[in-house]
């Protein structure tokens, strides 16, 4: 592949490459900080959270160099992120005290559902009580993604190397569109239960800097998710021009790639900035009511 580029086009492969071997030591250095410095109830979950946009910025670099890999590093990618979603509500119930402490803290609360992405327009739909059954269901959105967007994307390759899946190819006959539909059914479900936790503990956590950790969450969500399926979308449909030896679909994939590579940097940069910070604890479900003057002291 490199005999094929000009003096740019090395330049731009050899300095994503750069930013990828950067995004990856600054995740090695984020993680050995956190196996030191926090608690280890805390300490898996952060660290999984902190090497999604490492994970997608490594996979698209190796996709990149090597363009027949593409499909199976956009697969690892998923099926990482898959995890990752479910990773990120169990911090949230983690960092209010864990799964029985938050009972106590909501004890008469209620979860507002109609919130996105399924639901941010039917805003007649009722509040749930918060319950231990609530809880496992909400637990149950995020985890059936992690469990059935690797199967999914197993049948996927098993499919491809028989020749009977083709990824751009949408056709109503194709099992490419039911299966993206399906994993798409799969993500909106997932997000949902992200989005109605969020809703409820981000003002409990604002001490503990939810919202700049849920904003980072959800660009990993948009780029990696909707940004590279706009691409493909304007690559199937030859938007994207080709530029001989690269197809439209081929040069749409390494658009995608390039621009992962530079966007997972930033956000992995930034996600040590806001993770690395100490925080204070929670005061016990008992003093929830004096949270507000408790902010002030946020350091």
């Amino acid at each position: 592949l490199s005999a094929g580029l000009d003096l740019p086009g090395r330049f731009l492969f050899a300095t994503l490459t750069l930013m990828t071997l950067i995004a990856i030591l600054v995740f090695i250095e984020e993680a050995v900080y956190i196996y030191r410095k926090i608690p280890s109830s805390k300490r898996s979950i952060i660290i999984w959270i902190n090497a999604a946009a490492p994970v997608i910025s490594t996979t698209s670099c190796i996709g990149m160099w090597v363009p027949r890999s593409t499909m199976f590093t956009d697969f690892t990618a998923g099926i990482f992120f898959a995890i990752v979603i479910h990773k990120f509500l169990m911090m949230m119930i983690n960092e209010c005290g864990g799964q029985k402490v938050l009972l106590r803290r909501f004890e008469n609360g209620r979860f507002t559902i109609s919130t996105g992405p399924c639901c941010c327009c039917c805003l007649c739909l009722p509040r749930v009580p918060i319950t231990r059954q609530t809880l496992f269901w909400l637990k149950l959105g995020t985890f059936q993604f992690a469990v059935f967007r690797p199967v999914l994307i197993f049948l996927s390759i098993v499919l491809w190397t028989n020749g009977n899946y083709v990824l751009y190819n949408l056709s109503p006959k194709g099992p490419a569109l039911w299966i993206s539909c399906f994993i798409g059914a799969l993500t909106l479900f997932a997000l949902w239960a992200v989005g109605i936790m969020f809703r409820k503990v981000r003002i409990l956590l604002k001490c503990k800097n939810i919202i700049p950790k849920f904003a980072l969450y959800q660009f990993i969500v948009i780029l990696n998710q909707l940004q590279t399926t706009i691409i493909n979308i304007f690559a199937t449909q030859k938007i994207i021009p080709c530029a001989p030896p690269l197809s439209s679909t081929a040069r749409g994939s390494y658009i995608a790639q390039q621009l992962l590579i530079m966007e997972m940097f930033l956000i992995t940069v930034i996600s040590r900035v806001v993770y690395r910070r100490k925080y204070h604890d929670l005061e016990p479900p008992e003093c929830v009511a004096e949270e507000p003057g408790d902010k002030k002291q946020t350091p």
